[in-house]
Parts: C-alpha cells; structure tokens; sequence
C-alpha cells in the first residue's frame, strides 16, 4: 500500500516545494508581473509539465504518456477560458496589478484542494457505476453547446452566496489594504475588498472544475494521470493569466474551439462501448480544434488591425454636394 502510494507522495511534495518557492522566494513582495517575467514562468511551468510527461512515458509507457499529455493540453485550453473571466473580475473590481498575482496564488491553492476533491468523487462514481459515464458525455456536450450561445458576464459580489455569508460574520473595509486579505482595527477583525475577490476566484474556478474533471476522464480513467496532469495545469494558471491578458479580447474563435474540445470528449464519452478512440487519434483530434481556433482567431485580428488602420478614402470635391 505504502510502495503504490509512493508515486502521490512525491507528486505532491513536489508541488508543495514549487509552490513554497513561488511565493516564499520569488515572489514575496507584492509586484506588477510584466509580461516578460509571465512568459518565463509560464515557459518554466510548461517546461516542468513536459519533465514530468517524459518520466510518465519512461516509467508507465507509451500509452500513459500519451494520455497525460492529452488530459494537459484539455486542462490547459479550458484554463484559457478561465483566465478571461479572472480577468473581468480583475477589471471589474478594481484590483491593482500588483495584488493581482497574490490573489491568483492562494486562488491556486484552493483550487488544487477543491479539483483533489472532485476528481476522488468523480473516479468513484465512475468507478462504482459504469452509467455515469453516459451523463459525463452528455453533460460536456450539452456544456460546449452552451459555449456557443452564452457570453462572458462579470461575476457580482453581490450575487455570490459564499460572500453575502462571510459578509455576515466579518465587516469589510471600505478600501483595499495592501496585500492583506484581513485587518484588525481597535481590536475588530475586518475582511478587505481582496478577500472577497478571491471567493469568487475560488467560486469561479469551481464552477470551470465542473466542466473540466469530466472532460479529462473521457481521456483516461487512470486516477494518477487525471489528478496530475489536471494539477500541472493549474500550476500554470497564473503565468498564463499575465502572459494573456493583453490579448484575450482578439481571441474571437477561442469559445468556438472549447466547445468543440468539449463536444469531442464528450462523444468519445457516450460511444466508449462501442468504439474507443485511440489516445494518438484524440490527441490529434484536440490539437487540431485548437489550432484551427487560434489560427482563426490570429487571422481575424490581423484583418481587423488592418481595416482600422487603413485610411478612409478622400473625397473629390467635385462629388460632393
């Protein structure tokens, strides 16, 4: 028992010290993250995941990496819509750059803890009843049908039943204080405006839990795999936020590709006994969605950039009038 769990515990030890050194070491102080520094970090991230993926290869064979990696590049285009709604909250409440990242850190704590969670409860359910699999498949195809015909809205403190309950044990200050997430003043303890950005960063990313952890058991029902590739994922949320940032708003076809990475697996989910797609196949089938979204995407705001910096055509004054 000790010898199987061995593998968990030096996956997770791992993460422990890559967290510790985030922000116990490179990022102790408060900071604006320049988008030079977010594309090392998130080039270090990816480049840890791609560690990882070899000794899943070396150690579990073929088929394991292949599946690892395929469940990462799912987790890591789904993270892609979750920036974008990071980033309307961020805007929408006002968040100075330089707290951003903190809250997006601790964000990142509790959503290893809460996807842990779901994943343990989704393998059991799979595990227990075979059914289940079948509301899985039609649960992301009906999700990326959704995709389509739904916008991004920003999420409102006010409507947030987690943080109209903490605001009924702890006041709140009127401004943001720092970094701090609490304060004490004249012996009361208040929760700041950043504490409650972060619970709904938390809620937020539950609720893109939902949709993901079902996704990646279309790939492999292999629980060390879901959980890891699921979790080096997230790792790189943060990066991957500040590296984005500027340019979510020309990702015109990015919804449109999520939703078709979801349609797949979800298909792949409802016809597992009748035919199962080779992982290689999936892999291929999910890069190229992607590809094809980018790629639209990319040509849709050069064409965009060059009408608006064309110059409108002149008038001869003989026509006018």
């Amino acid at each position: 028992m000790f010898i199987e769990a061995l593998p968990w515990i030096g996956f997770l030890a791992l993460v422990g010290v890559f967290l510790a050194l985030d922000l116990g070491v490179f990022h102790r102080e408060a900071k604006e993250i320049g988008r030079r520094e977010a594309l090392t970090w998130s080039g270090i991230w990816i480049g840890l995941a791609l560690l990882f993926n070899a000794g899943v290869f070396w150690l579990m064979g073929t088929q394991s990496g292949i599946e690892w990696f395929t469940g990462y590049v799912v987790e890591k285009s789904l993270a892609v819509d979750n920036v974008f709604v990071f980033l309307l909250i961020f805007s929408a409440f006002a968040v100075p750059a330089q707290y951003q990242y903190r809250v997006l850190f601790w964000g990142i704590i509790g959503a290893l803890i809460m996807r842990a969670i779901l994943i343990a409860f989704a393998g059991v359910l799979l595990g227990t009843f075979h059914w289940i699999i079948y509301v899985f498949g039609a649960f992301l195809v009906i999700t990326g049908i959704r995709f389509l015909r739904t916008e991004h809205k920003v999420p409102s403190l006010d409507d947030n039943r987690l943080v109209r309950l903490a605001k009924r044990f702890y006041p709140v200050t009127e401004g943001y204080e720092g970094q701090r997430f609490w304060v004490r003043r004249n012996g009361v303890l208040f929760m700041t405006p950043l504490f409650l950005v972060l619970i709904l960063v938390e809620t937020t990313d539950l609720v893109f839990a939902v949709d993901s952890i079902p996704a990646i058991y279309a790939i492999t029902d292999d629980p060390f795999i879901v959980f890891t590739s699921n979790i080096m994922a997230i790792l790189g949320l943060r990066a991957l936020y500040f590296v984005l940032a500027g340019y979510l708003a020309g990702l015109k076809y990015l919804k449109p590709g999520l939703a078709g990475v979801l349609v797949f697996v979800g298909t792949k989910m409802l016809l597992v006994d009748v035919y199962k797609v080779p992982p290689l196949a999936s892999l291929a089938v999910i890069i190229s969605i992607l590809a094809v979204a980018f790629g639209a995407s990319a040509l849709a705001a050069r064409s965009a950039n060059g009408h608006s910096t064309e110059t409108p055509p002149t008038t001869h004054p003989a026509e006018m009038g």
